[in-house]
């Protein structure tokens, strides 16, 4: 029975490898060969990693199988890993297998598995969604940055529901995540605009024309998801990252700080790829170790409940350092 219901919500909550192509899902083409091209090999591993959880048969036995995947691609394992994990503990009477995967073999992936959480979200009912998080609290990012989680379902709304959430640029209900329901919508745009590096196939200019399409008060956000998505997954080269940045205008300390926390996610997991070090030069103007300790130095204490979240204080810090008065004074 136990093995039915699993395979029943396999069925029901997640896409087949051949859903989440950038074809099928009407994406531009990529030119075959190109650097972009390799961004179809993102979500093809997060359904990897969903399928090898949805067996669920213990946590050293999924990480295990996500040893096998590229170093490059092995976040995104999780990212799908942590999906199934999670929508095994709502849905299910055991409710700890999350928290075992991060607080072990998971845990230096834990900024990629707060994305999977909110793909979960985006297949619960949102009745559920206070029971997604697991107790980490010997982690030094949590509760902050589990505000990738709403990202995570910002990015799996555009993705799967590109007319909705792009083309007619809906807003988003509001939630009071973290106590902080205003700030919501926020961080779903973070997602959107992480979504479109993906859906435009690594091209500024469409990315751009995307981003412009949206209400003004949304675009800022739009961009640091843009720009961690560019960093994180790369697609292109030197030239088509410095292209993105000029585009960016008035926006390049959102892009910036996207790069920002790409890279912090990168170096945590012990892997930064040369298109992410390629990437943080381009948009930020910084080595991958700068980037680094600028992300650990712009960090503020978890704090509690508020109209502003710690997440976001974190990210106005890391932005400040890319004004260009305060660019200009170094």
């Amino acid at each position: 029975m136990a093995r039915t219901l699993r395979s029943l919500r396999r069925v029901l909550l997640a896409p087949e490898l051949a859903e989440v192509s950038f074809a099928r899902r009407g994406f531009p083409p990529l030119p075959a060969g190109s650097p972009a091209a390799r961004l179809q090999d993102v979500p093809r591993a997060v359904v990897c990693g969903f399928e090898w959880a949805m067996e669920e048969r213990g946590v050293e036995d999924i990480a295990h199988r996500l040893e096998l995947l590229d170093p490059e691609q092995r976040g995104f394992g999780y990212e799908g890993a942590t999906m199934a994990l999670t929508v095994l503990d709502v849905m299910g009477r055991r409710g700890h297998r999350t928290r075992r995967l991060l607080d072990g073999p998971g845990r230096p992936h834990i900024l990629l598995a707060y994305i999977g959480i909110g793909f979960a979200m985006a297949r619960l009912p949102r009745v559920l969604w206070g029971k997604v998080l697991p107790d980490l609290t010997d982690q030094p990012f949590h509760p902050v940055m589990s505000w990738l989680a709403v990202d995570g379902y910002g990015f799996d709304l555009a993705y799967f529901h590109t007319r909705r959430w792009v083309d007619e640029q809906r807003v988003p209900a509001s939630h009071p995540w973290q106590g902080a329901p205003d700030y919501f919508p926020r961080a779903v745009d973070q997602g959107i605009g992480r979504a479109l590096w993906f859906i435009h196939g690594a091209r500024p200019e469409r990315v751009d024309a995307a981003i412009r399409a949206f209400a003004e008060h949304r675009q800022a956000d739009l961009w640091s998801g843009a720009g961690l998505a560019s960093a994180f997954a790369g697609g292109c080269g030197a030239d088509t990252f410095a292209e993105l940045r000029r585009l960016a205008g008035r926006h390049v300390p959102e892009l910036a700080q996207g790069a920002v926390f790409a890279v912090r996610a990168r170096d945590l997991a012990g892997f930064v790829p040369e298109h992410t070090s390629v990437a943080t030069r381009a948009l930020t103007g910084l080595s991958v170790e700068a980037a680094v300790a600028l992300a650990d130095d712009s960090a503020p204490p978890a704090g509690g409940p508020g109209q502003v979240p710690a997440y976001e204080h974190w990210r106005r810090a890391i932005r400040a350092h890319f004004r260009p008065e305060v660019a200009a004074r170094r």
